[in-house]
């Protein structure tokens, strides 16, 4: 029997992380058989029509240009102050609710999810997301001592599903004294899905009714590919929605740098805030300045300083508006098509808003995906399905792939 040194609440610690499985399976298939003969449908990054790794052309600008000690010096543990009130403004837009407002930096937007779970539910208590879902959250809970429990995100007509998760909350708060609920929009990872903003009306409602009930309620909208979803102001409408809300409801966000600034590898993110309590917000600040320095003690400046740069700079920020919306219009372009190639061959691929990420519901993901690497696609398997990654794949690679998929599916006996 191996020895083991690990404390007993580590040991069985493993991390099986299928979006990585199946990039280093893409990875392998080319070296052997060439980049441009591979479908990689597996990781989420932007990528160009060439192939190549995507960073705006004015990001790079900028970054190189910053002097070194505003790369390599500490940050405060919270955030320079600068880049927590840009992330405030760049969260909401023009769409702020009536309420208080604050912000920390974290380590990506999984660093701001981390804090929520963390902070926000207690030990042994479920937090309730999505079937579809990302997979961190479920390792993040577990870290936490917390349990993931889902709701149906779609209805039989692939709407969102409000009644499902009316119960869903009901029976989550049955015994808990308090509830977070992670909810991804717009443009859901893996299915590209939005809620509308009559659905967040009534997602809102049911989380006013239980906290009526004397729940504490956390609610935090991961927002990390909002800037890939529409026009700014038209896919943030819902957050003027919170304003009214009681104080035992705090809003979270999950703010990114990785993919709005195209900035992936530099970690940089935001856990934004918002409550009608004044003192909910200054306890937030409180608790998660301590979980910072516990956890990564300061965020990357060089990234931060950057972002404030940016921004407050009207030439450069308006280049970088034009070119991420350049990028946007682009991966919308291959949404559509692959779309558009799966209803011409009766793929039934699940309705697509934006974003990075779309979905096909199947039974056999494992055994499609590895029947799709004979002709060298290779997607992410999930437990409901197959995560498609438009953001990496050109425009030409795309082509006949809806097809390839459905004939896999026919084959798996879908």
């Amino acid at each position: 029997m191996a020895m083991s040194m690990a404390s007993s609440h580590a040991v069985y610690k493993r991390l099986n992380d299928a979006i990585f499985a199946a990039s280093d399976a893409c990875r392998a298939a080319i070296e052997h058989h060439g980049g441009e003969n591979v479908v990689n449908a597996t990781i989420g990054v932007m990528m160009d029509e060439n192939g190549n790794f995507s960073c705006l052309p004015t990001v790079e600008k900028v970054y190189r240009e910053l002097p070194i000690d505003q790369i390599a010096n500490y940050a405060p543990i919270i955030g320079i102050p600068e880049y927590r009130d840009l992330a405030i403004d760049l969260t909401f837009a023009d769409n702020r609710p009536d309420g208080y407002f604050t912000a920390v930096a974290t380590a990506g937007g999984t660093g701001a999810v981390h804090h929520a779970i963390m902070n926000y539910a207690e030990k042994g208590d479920g937090v309730l997301t999505s079937d579809w879902y990302w997979g961190t959250y479920k390792v993040i809970c577990e870290e936490e001592g917390c349990r993931l429990s889902t709701f149906k995100l779609f209805d039989e007509n692939n709407n969102f599903n409000i009644e499902d998760f009316r119960r869903s909350v009901e029976i989550a708060i049955d015994g808990q004294d308090s509830l977070l609920v992670i909810i991804n929009s717009p443009a859901n990872n893996p299915t590209g899905f939005a809620l509308t903003n009559d659905d967040w009306d009534q997602v809102i409602d049911t989380l006013a009714q239980a906290a009526s009930q004397g729940r504490r309620i956390s609610l935090l909208v991961d927002i990390a590919y909002i800037d890939y979803a529409g026009e700014k102001n038209e896919t943030r409408k819902f957050m003027q929605k919170f304003s009214g809300l009681p104080k035992n409801v705090l809003v979270m966000f999950a703010f990114s740098m990785s993919k709005s600034f195209t900035f992936y590898g530099q970690r940089t993110g935001a856990l934004v805030a918002f409550s009608t309590d004044e003192s909910v917000i200054q306890e937030f600040l409180r608790i998660n300045k301590y979980s910072c320095r516990a956890t990564w003690s300061n965020i990357n400046r060089g990234a931060q300083t950057l972002m404030v740069k940016l921004c407050n700079d009207q030439t450069a920020y308006k280049q970088f508006l034009k070119e991420r919306e350049d990028l946007y219009n682009m991966v919308e372009k291959r949404g559509e098509l692959f779309m558009k190639d799966a209803r011409e061959c009766g793929l039934p691929a699940l309705p697509y808003n934006g974003g990075f990420f779309l979905s096909i519901p199947t039974k056999n993901a494992d055994k499609i995906c590895d029947r799709l690497h004979e002709d060298l696609i290779f997607a992410v398997p999930l437990k409901l399905g197959i995560r498609i990654a438009c953001c990496s794949m050109s425009m030409k690679k795309l082509e006949g792939v809806a097809k390839k998929i459905k004939k896999a599916y026919d084959e798996a006996g879908e």
